[in-house]
């Protein structure tokens, strides 16, 4: 099974910042915007595909490592089989925020979540998965920087974001001489005109702050460099890794000054007044 210190030493010997012209070289065509390329990388380097150019071996190699491979408007954008989720995100500027669009952020993900598909609740035998974001800054069809952070080092627990939710679902639900109908959104009105033809959606747009202001203190990224990855998890979750995958990666850092494998105190999303042990893995090229 690969995990994300597998893809980690797989992303330091394919650094690929010029994602999209590398993709659209390989890809007949078939992708053609940056957002693309960078879904198409985060599956090469979990997949250790990254050099493979026959397309039907790359499908297959998908299928084997991967349970879920996404759909669109459903998180989670992929499931390592027997492994982490992983939520892909694309913004273009380096302190941009984060647009989460209705799903609230997520320290885990859970098979229960009504914002996950049938098909994906299926996928394998699951209730939780631990889930990585995957940030990549893209400018000038370049990937700039790329954040891999796991969900629990980032966004508070499910029910702080639920109990905002519930409560604003409720109180719409209370509006007098509205007809509403069963959503997974905030609300739904239904016959707004006088032939009842039509309906409202309220929907919640969420956003989170960049990871840059979230760990401005640990000062970890570096204006320098053309090409950085930083990676975020809690100490327990580096040690549950197999030693082969922590040894790999602790070599290159040993022996490449690129590549770095910090242990630091990271802000507690559930209560700043405390702080969690984390693995900060650096990766930059100036």
């Amino acid at each position: 099974m690969t995990d994300i210190l597998q893809a980690i030493t797989t992303l330091v010997n394919h650094p690929l910042p010029n994602l999209l012209d590398h993709y659209r070289s390989k890809s007949q065509n078939r992708i053609n915007a940056v957002g693309d390329a960078l879904e198409e990388y985060i599956k090469d380097i979990f997949a250790n595909t990254i050099d493979e150019t026959d397309l039907n071996r790359k499908t297959n190699k998908y299928n084997q490592v991967f349970s879920w491979q996404g759909r669109q408007n459903s998180p989670p954008d992929l499931i390592i089989r027997n492994g982490d989720a992983i939520e892909v995100k694309k913004i273009g500027a380096i302190g941009s925020q984060i647009a989460l669009n209705s799903s609230f952020p997520k320290a885990k993900l859970f098979a229960k979540d009504p914002m996950i598909s049938a098909d994906c609740r299926k996928c394998e035998a699951w209730i939780e998965k631990d889930l990585v974001y995957a940030i990549g800054v893209t400018k000038d069809k370049k990937l700039n920087l790329l954040w891999l952070i796991y969900g629990d080092c980032y966004a508070a627990s499910q029910e702080y974001y639920t109990r905002i939710k519930n409560t604003i679902a409720t109180g719409i639900s209370t509006i007098e001489d509205v007809q509403f109908s069963q959503t997974k959104e905030l609300g739904r009105v239904n016959k707004v005109d006088p032939l009842e033809i039509t309906h409202l959606r309220i929907r919640g747009m969420w956003g989170i702050k960049n990871p840059l202001d979230v760990y401005n203190y640990l000062n970890l990224y570096d204006s320098n460099s053309t090409f950085q990855v930083i990676a975020i998890m809690k100490e327990t979750k580096y040690l549950s890794f197999s030693p082969e995958s922590r040894n790999l990666l602790e070599s290159y850092a040993n022996s490449n000054y690129k590549l770095s494998i910090k242990l630091e105190n990271i802000n507690s999303p559930d209560n700043p007044e405390q702080v969690i042990p984390a693995n900060i893995i650096n990766y930059k090229i100036r």
